[in-house]
């Protein structure tokens, strides 16, 4: 497994070694004691998968907050996203600043987002899934929402050129990231 540590100190990209032949290929996308012998050590403890039909479709960006906080590995299950984290951790020297990265069922990438960060994508292809482990269960009191485009991240989608991006409800009423008060400090 190929370990890529990002500009945002915790959020890693991970590429797991694929071994192929004329069937396809096979590839171990996590192995918690080989990943604890790199120095992360995650206990996973529920799966995710979505499907999102349109390209520009925009999910996010999300958080969990305490005490039900989630880490979060990233990967696409078909077609292609660029995926996104987004430092809200009050106190930390990277707060407010975002990384995104291209995900495809093709490039096999995924990506470690821990708690403390915001998350969301974008699809670039029709009928892309996403698949996810979170290290906690979904709990709706502590379900949260910053606006997808107040964090100053480039997206790669230009609305002129490419169309208005498809938000939920819930994604487009989210609060900007300058108006919102994170339940997250940073730790150092």
């Amino acid at each position: 497994m190929l370990l890529e540590q990002t500009p945002l100190s915790g959020v890693v990209i991970l590429t797991p070694q694929r071994f192929g032949d004329a069937r396809g290929f096979f590839s171990e996308s996590w192995n918690q004691q080989r990943m604890a012998a790199q120095g992360l050590e995650y206990n996973f403890v529920q799966d995710n998968h979505s499907m999102s039909a349109e390209v520009g479709t925009v999910r996010g960006l999300h958080f969990q907050a305490p005490p039900h906080a989630q880490d979060k590995l990233i990967r696409c299950g078909q077609g292609a996203l660029f995926d996104v984290a987004v430092d809200i951790r009050k106190g930390s020297p990277t707060y407010g600043q975002g990384f995104g990265v291209e995900l495809s069922a093709e490039n096999g990438r995924q990506l470690l987002v821990p708690a403390g960060f915001l998350h969301g994508f974008i699809t670039r292809q029709p009928h892309t899934e996403i698949i996810y482990k979170c290290t906690d269960y979904y709990a709706p009191d502590c379900d949260g929402a910053v606006a997808w485009d107040s964090c100053g991240v480039n997206w790669g989608h230009d609305v002129a050129r490419d169309g208005a991006v498809i938000l939920s409800d819930k994604d487009a009423a989210a609060p900007r990231l300058a108006d919102f008060d994170s339940p997250f400090v940073w730790k150092g």
